[in-house]
């Protein structure tokens, strides 16, 4: 037993760590777009910060719950509700059978996580319970919820030491505009000197071309020096992308594997979430920054999330 989905709302998958091992083969890790949100709910409510949760997109789902269990809400603020009334987020509540989880709408970021105390019950594939809807693969039958899904909790709680404490500062998301750090290249003698100090210098706006796969941004076209072509390689998370048009593509968790466009630059990992809860017209600048700076930035969030992990679960 676990939730009936009542509404699927906008754009809700199941989504874990990611799918790692396969890109060779084509198949794109998933995993969340705003993976502190995602590791913040998992913590909350006990899990390991991989487990599978629900990523949902302006409009979550409406989900009624066949069984109590202890659930958090963390991300972008989609105005959740409980039987109709204010649901507080980035805390651990105690959900009971017949109770009803659904959201209103955005009011700040656009994504938001639902984690559940023992997991989902959702089969893994190729090693991973994340849905790639672009293959079919993972979550429930490969595509986003539906009304009338079914699905169970591995191991579902109504306790967990300390709920008192169970709860962390929300994360507030900038709107309007943003700024992303990069560090520079792999492909960036791909461009003029003009090309790179437009780059930085002017900033873009994000398009209507923005999903899992990627994210489009609409600016003064960057140099090449020559087609912007490239023998095909690896695709990394954050990888940006500029074609013959000049116009950049951040490329995200539901990213072909491989690519022909010249990489400019890489936004660094904890700058991530930063795209994940923007939304079509917000500015987008881009900052230079070192190797160094940013392996010290995700290694410092990544000490952060472990101290959370000790404080919450010892």
């Amino acid at each position: 037993m676990g939730i009936i989905v009542e509404n699927g709302g906008i754009l809700t998958t199941v989504q874990d760590e990611g799918r790692f091992g396969y890109q060779a083969y084509g198949v794109s890790t998933s995993g969340p777009l705003d993976s502190r949100a995602f590791h913040i709910a998992n913590l909350l409510v006990g899990n390991r910060m991989e487990e599978g949760a629900l990523e949902m997109t302006f409009i979550g789902p409406t989900l009624t719950f066949t069984c109590s269990n202890i659930v958090a809400v963390t991300g972008g603020d989609l105005t959740p509700l409980l039987d109709g009334k204010p649901f507080p987020m980035y805390r651990a509540v105690l959900i009971k059978e017949g109770q009803k989880l659904s959201f209103a709408g955005a009011r700040n970021g656009c994504r938001g996580y639902i984690a559940f105390a023992g997991g989902l019950d959702v089969p893994e594939v190729m090693g991973s319970k994340s849905t790639l809807i672009r293959n079919k693969l993972g979550g429930i039958e490969g595509r986003k919820l539906e009304k009338g899904d079914k699905i169970g909790f591995c191991r579902p709680k109504t306790e967990l030491s300390g709920m008192e404490q169970r709860n962390v500062p929300a994360d507030v998301y900038p709107q309007g505009e943003i700024s992303l750090r990069v560090v520079l290249g792999p492909q960036e003698d791909e461009f003029t000197e003009k090309g790179i100090r437009s780059f930085f210098w002017n900033s873009g706006v994000i398009t209507n071309e923005f999903d899992r796969m990627g994210c489009r941004i609409e600016r003064e076209p960057i140099e090449h020096k020559g087609d912007g072509n490239i023998n095909t390689d690896g695709i990394s998370l954050g990888s940006i992308q500029v074609p013959a048009n000049g116009k950049p593509i951040i490329m995200l968790a539901d990213r072909q594997s491989t690519g022909g466009y010249a990489k400019i630059g890489t936004v660094i990992s904890v700058d991530l979430p930063k795209i994940a809860q923007s939304q079509p017209g917000y500015k987008v600048r881009f900052i230079e920054v070192s190797l160094e700076l940013a392996q010290s930035l995700y290694i410092r969030e990544w000490n952060r999330m472990h101290e959370l992990d000790k404080k919450l679960n010892k």
